[in-house]
């Protein structure tokens, strides 16, 4: 790993790091500005019959644009999201915005949950209770966390960054400041698409506090990286298979939007920057393709609300381009994490196509769990699931700290 990458936290002293408390206020006029955007919106003509193979159905966006004009509710929103402690701070030039939630349980485990694109810290929102409050949520009170969740640099409330160079390590970097800043010398990281690299990177950079890692659509270093040849899948399950079938699906058919953010995020950021339709449709085929349905006809198992809520908070801060921006800096950087050594968990939905196999040659994997429900937002779409999962996996995580201090050996693990 290149130097600039090592020690992150002590690159920064905790004293030099400043917290603001920061409250969502969004003014009349934008709210004005925007209604009268939606107003004067010209829609696409549309096609009959091919559903979503086109792309964004113009049905949908019109049916989804007219809630967004006459029920969707801001400002009840906006004092919910109010109702977390939220701050500001300062990390390496860039504005750092954060949740920072403690549960009543002192001996609570700290964790960072890190969303990826195109979230926001919304999307933990259904996991938040059960995560501090175990008791109150079917837990036990060893299950508590004290939870970290910061908007990824260039994201919303964090954004625009205002140079280049903020890949995914970087952004790892600034996260590890941060959680020394704060004091917690011993953490774990909860992340899934580009918060599960950042993760990743986390597990390698700052492995002398980092705990474990649990990931969700662990995308990164999960899969094969080139063609399967037929030897390799003589070896694989039937269920590999498919996994196989489906990463090889969505890289012919799913995947333009990742060589226009990796390649020029700037001509489509001045797109979304300007038309909040045109964000919403960006957005908003994302939630409705990468979820699991049991019915493909079905709409979203994310709410409405919830994906409206993303594409304001992305709206309100300009942040379109910025955000699609982790692409072209993370491919272009020419740094990614290797070997992970911390204990690593992961949790594959429905919808994933992770394979074990290929992510122990990336990561420590001590815990792999596989769901029939569930897709690309398993925090908004089964947020029960993950949130068992991730009590299992940093139950076990403790238990081998608690075996190694004991003399005993982890399990399968070896923790810093």
């Amino acid at each position: 790993m290149p130097s600039k990458w090592k020690d992150a936290a002590t690159m920064i002293s905790a004293a030099a790091i400043e917290f603001a408390p920061f409250a969502i206020d969004v003014s009349e006029s934008e709210l004005d500005d925007l209604q009268q955007r939606l107003a004067r919106t010209r829609f696409a003509p549309d096609l009959p019959g091919v559903g979503w193979n086109y792309g964004t159905p113009t049905a949908w966006l019109r049916d989804l644009v007219a809630y967004w004009r006459d029920g969707f509710d801001w400002r009840s929103w906006e004092a919910r999201l109010n109702g977390f402690p939220q701050f500001t701070t300062e990390i390496d030039g860039q504005r750092l915005h954060f949740l920072h939630i403690t549960s009543r349980d002192a001996k609570a485990t700290p964790l960072v949950l890190l969303h990826g694109w195109p979230s926001s810290f919304v999307e933990f929102l259904h996991v938040i209770e059960p995560l501090t409050n175990p008791v109150a949520h079917g837990g036990r009170a060893e299950n508590a966390f004290h939870l970290v969740i910061p908007s990824l640099p260039g994201f919303t409330f964090s954004g625009p960054t205002g140079e280049t160079g903020w890949d995914a390590g970087r952004m790892a970097r600034a996260v590890a400041m941060l959680m020394a800043a704060l004091g917690y010398d011993r953490y774990g990281v909860q992340g899934g698409d580009w918060g599960g690299l950042v993760a990743a990177y986390l597990g390698q950079l700052d492995s002398n506090h980092v705990i474990g890692i649990h990931l969700n659509a662990a995308i990164f270093g999960s899969l094969p990286s080139g063609e399967v040849t037929d030897d390799d899948l003589a070896t694989l399950t039937q269920n590999e298979r498919t996994r196989i079938e489906r990463r090889n699906r969505f890289t012919a058919d799913g995947m333009g939007f990742f060589q226009i953010q990796s390649t020029r995020p700037q001509t489509v950021g001045a797109g979304l920057s300007d038309s909040p339709v045109g964000q919403l449709a960006w957005i908003g085929e994302k939630y409705e393709t990468w979820s699991h349905k049991d019915d493909p006809a079905a709409s979203s198992p994310v709410d409405r609300d919830l994906m409206l809520l993303q594409v304001m908070l992305y709206w309100f801060t300009n942040t379109s381009a910025s955000s699609a921006r982790i692409y072209y800096e993370s491919l272009h950087c020419g740094v990614y994490p290797t070997l992970i050594e911390v204990p690593t968990g992961v949790a594959v939905f429905a919808e994933d196509a992770a394979i074990r196999r290929y992510g122990e040659h990336m990561y420590n994997i001590v815990h792999w769990s596989e769901f029939n429900r569930g897709g690309h937002f398993p925090a908004l779409e089964a947020p029960d699931l993950l949130v068992d999962d991730v009590r299992a996996f940093f139950a076990k995580v403790h238990e081998a700290d608690a075996g190694q201090a004991d003399g005993n050996r982890p399990l399968a693990c070896s923790l810093p």
